[in-house]
């Protein structure tokens, strides 16, 4: 019987360690942007970086900790599934779709700065552009994502050791809340995995949102937690089936979910 892939994480971030102990060069997250053209490429160790960055960001300059929540007003995006894992690392609760106004903090793409705005906290946005780009203007009240991370560090420790029992995750299930811990969100994902199939150096590619569990596993947690990796496509509405096949080809997916 093959051995399942980190069986000893009980976080996400757990998940994560394990797949840079693996082989830190493998693809983890490929994302297209159909509306502009966009393919971005991330290896693990690039993810990893990206998630370290963010998660310095969230700790030292945002002074988020465990027990705080953030709503997380993004669409599926290689920057979103960073900034999950982000908050997973420090031990921060994340809301994607969540109401902004008793959160902790909220971070907004383009469409959701309106809302956001309920947020009493900090205030993140990101421009969603090409190449991680920047705001032509930053929005008032906010930081823009893209300015403040590079300076971030490489490495990152918390201050606080993530608990994997206190809840990491709010979201929602066939229309009905659902309040999941770090390590509820490891056993949900490997079941995922086992359910529909995906093993290691599987390419999974999902066009469902983030703002339910099904998105959240199909275009993130499941892949993560089987060793496998995942194509996040958005936008994609009005491509022909010839256009999905080449994708799925040269892409070399095994499993298409949404």
């Amino acid at each position: 019987m093959t051995a399942t892939f980190a069986a000893d994480a009980r976080t996400p971030a757990d998940l994560l360690r394990s797949a840079l102990d693996g082989d830190p060069a493998r693809p983890l997250v490929t994302f297209y942007d159909d509306g502009t053209g966009e393919r971005v490429e991330l290896s693990v160790r690039t993810f990893d970086n990206w998630v370290a960055k963010t998660s310095n960001l969230l700790q030292d300059e945002l002074g988020a900790g465990p027990g705080d929540r953030a709503a997380l007003l993004l669409p599926a995006h290689w920057q979103t599934a960073v900034w999950l894992l982000a908050c997973w690392s420090v031990g921060v609760a994340a809301a994607p779709g969540g109401d902004p106004e008793p959160a902790d903090l909220v971070v907004s793409g383009p469409d959701g700065l309106e809302a956001a705005q309920a947020c009493s906290g900090e205030r993140v946005a990101l421009a969603l552009r090409p190449l991680g780009g920047r705001f032509p203007q930053r929005p008032a009240g906010f930081l823009d994502y893209a300015a403040e991370v590079p300076a971030q560090g490489d490495r990152f420790a918390p201050y606080s050791p993530v608990d994997p029992e206190a809840v990491a995750l709010e979201t929602e299930t066939g229309g009905l809340p659902l309040r999941l811990t770090g390590e509820e969100i490891v056993q949900h994902a490997r079941a995922g995995a086992a359910r529909l199939g995906i093993a290691p150096g599987s390419r999974v590619l999902s066009t469902l949102p983030y703002d339910t569990w099904e998105g959240l596993e199909a275009g993130l947690l499941a892949p993560l937690a089987a060793g496998a990796s995942v194509v996040l496509c958005r936008n994609s509405a009005e491509l022909s089936a010839e256009q999905w096949e080449q994708r799925t080809a040269s892409e070399r997916v095994t499993l298409r979910l949404g």
